[in-house]
């Protein structure tokens, strides 16, 4: 086992320290696939109608989820910001539509500006808080951690999609 992984929880980081460093990794990888970057580039629809910078503003929203909900405990439909009924016949890819919806018509600035600014907020809120809230249960009747959804929203997700984008560019 190396020396960031969790023993109770095996492929999750055994501490703030480690999880930030993952989330760091991919954060960099990411900002590298699309650093260089023209605007046409990240405008341009990809596979499904989804551009580059809709990739990067999906990641943000679903970063801003994981904050309002897993992390500060707001109801998921309002951190998701979707009406309660809608949202109890949405599957995650019909929240991702709501969100492509969303999204789309943002300018590529915009979309950085707020990745940027989201992505600070995620280490900031993970740094300041004990990593033993983080263990804790999701639900009462789930015993995974919340620490499986922050990484499901951060590092995981962004190399889902930098993967994606780069599948995209390369096309």
């Amino acid at each position: 086992m190396d020396n960031e992984t969790n023993a109770a929880t095996p492929g999750l980081p055994r501490d703030t320290a480690a999880l930030v460093a993952r989330i760091q990794r991919e954060w960099s990888a990411l900002l590298q696939t699309v650093e260089h970057l023209s605007q046409e580039q990240m405008d341009a629809p990809g596979p499904g109608g989804w551009s580059v910078k809709d990739n990067l503003a999906h990641l943000t929203a679903w970063e801003q989820f994981m904050l309002r909900h897993y992390l500060a405990g707001q109801p998921a439909h309002e951190a998701m910001q979707v009406d309660e009924e809608a949202f109890k016949g949405l599957d995650e890819d019909g929240l991702n539509a709501v969100l492509h919806q969303r999204i789309r018509s943002r300018s590529v600035a915009d979309v950085l500006a707020g990745l940027q600014r989201s992505h600070a907020q995620v280490v900031a809120t993970l740094e300041g808080m004990p990593f033993a809230d983080l263990m804790r249960p999701i639900r009462p009747h789930d015993p995974r951690p919340v620490l499986a959804w922050v990484v499901g929203n951060t590092y995981e997700h962004y190399q889902e999609h930098r993967l994606a984008i780069q599948a995209m560019l390369a096309g």
